[in-house]
Parts: C-alpha cells; sequence; structure tokens
C-alpha cells in the first residue's frame, strides 16, 4: 500500500513540475520565470524526500535541506537583481 502511494506522489510531482517547466518556458516576463525555476526548485527539493522515504536512507532529507537553503538564496539574489540590479 505505501509504494502504492509513493507512486501516486511521484506521479503527481512528476506532473506538477512540467506545469511548472511549460510556465518557465512560456513566461510573460522574467519574474515569472525566475518564480516557475522556484517553483522546480522546491518541487524537486520534495522528490529527493520522497526517495529518501523511499530508499529508507535519512541523509538524503540533510541534502534537501541544503538544496532548499540554496535555492532561496538564488531566488533572493535573483530578485535583487531584478529590483535594482547587481
Amino acid at each position: 500500500m505505501a509504494d502504492q502511494i509513493v507512486y501516486i506522489a511521484l506521479l503527481i510531482i512528476a506532473l506538477s513540475i512540467g506545469i511548472s517547466m511549460f510556465r518557465f518556458v512560456k513566461g510573460p516576463s522574467i519574474p515569472d520565470r525566475v518564480v516557475a525555476f522556484d517553483t522546480a526548485g522546491i518541487i524537486s527539493i520534495s522528490v529527493i524526500v520522497v526517495l529518501a522515504h523511499s530508499f529508507g536512507r535519512l541523509i538524503y532529507v540533510d541534502v534537501a535541506l541544503v538544496y532548499g537553503l540554496l535555492s532561496f538564496i538564488g531566488v533572493l539574489v535573483a530578485a535583487r537583481y531584478l529590483d535594482r540590479g547587481l
């Protein structure tokens, strides 16, 4: 039963990353693309966490946390660049 839930979660995650990439490619403006890229980063963090659960490896959760922090810093840099420039 738990395996089926993991497969359903991965299917939903794959669908959401497809929608996010569509917005990234089709986005009408640069800030929309930055938000879509951040969303894809958050979705990839959820993929790492689901895989950590299915493989039974707790260290992957730490990797997801570090990736989330780096993604957050990247979005802050992009927002500052779009707002005022570097």
